[in-house]
């Protein structure tokens, strides 16, 4: 009869689709599979191109440097602090400015607020301007170095702790600190504490 050898035809045709579509499938999902792994290098990668871990990366000779330095009282530098915030933090330093001699201990204060109801955490990326004076500020502690949980309502004091290499070109007579914080993580419950970081010694001079 005509058209009798049609729907085995079509029965085939149809198999041999949701076969392709299967494997098409397989492909996708070995793909997303392969791409989660490579997430975190990627990661570290941008972080690593745009600066992120240089500039939220613990100094650790900071410590001995400012032990070792001497202090240039013969010249003075104007530190101009910046606080910005993403997300319902709220975030500000103690004081706008100080003026410090290079090599000199110096701390500063930051307030900050989770102003949610559910405990967050965030990360601060700090920024200087001008550029080429990033390497000359040494920070012994700061909050920026690892992220921070507040439970809801939580406010917090945070001591960011640094010394200006004497070694800062003679024309820099300015730094601004800037600070954004970003939120990263919002969860129901208390956070895992992370404590307020702890500053020894009493030759630095408090801000305020």
């Amino acid at each position: 009869m005509p058209g009798a050898g049609t729907p085995p035809r079509e029965e085939g045709s149809g198999r041999a689709q949701n076969l392709r579509m299967l494997g098409k499938l397989v492909v996708v999902a070995c793909a997303m599979f392969a791409f989660g792994f490579a997430l975190v290098p990627l990661y570290n990668a941008i972080c690593e191109v745009t600066g992120l871990n240089y500039l939220t990366k613990v100094d650790r000779s900071a410590a001995e440097f400012a032990r070792n330095t001497q202090v240039d009282k013969a010249r003075t530098v104007v530190v101009e602090f910046d606080a910005n915030s993403r997300g319902a933090w709220q975030f500000r330093p103690e004081v706008n400015s100080l003026t410090v001699h290079p090599g000199e201990l110096v701390t500063i204060e930051y307030d900050l607020v989770n102003t949610r109801g559910v405990a967050s955490t965030g990360q601060a990326i700090p920024s200087y301007a001008p550029q080429e004076s990033a390497p000359y500020f040494r920070k012994l502690e700061c909050f920026c170095f690892r992220q921070q949980a507040l439970a809801a309502h939580e406010s917090r004091r945070f001591p960011v702790v640094f010394v200006i290499d004497p070694k800062l070109p003679k024309d820099v007579t300015t730094i601004t600190l800037s600070y954004t914080f970003f939120e990263v993580a919002t969860r129901a419950g208390v956070p895992e504490a992370t404590g307020a970081p702890q500053v020894g010694g009493a030759g630095g001079v408090r801000g305020g």
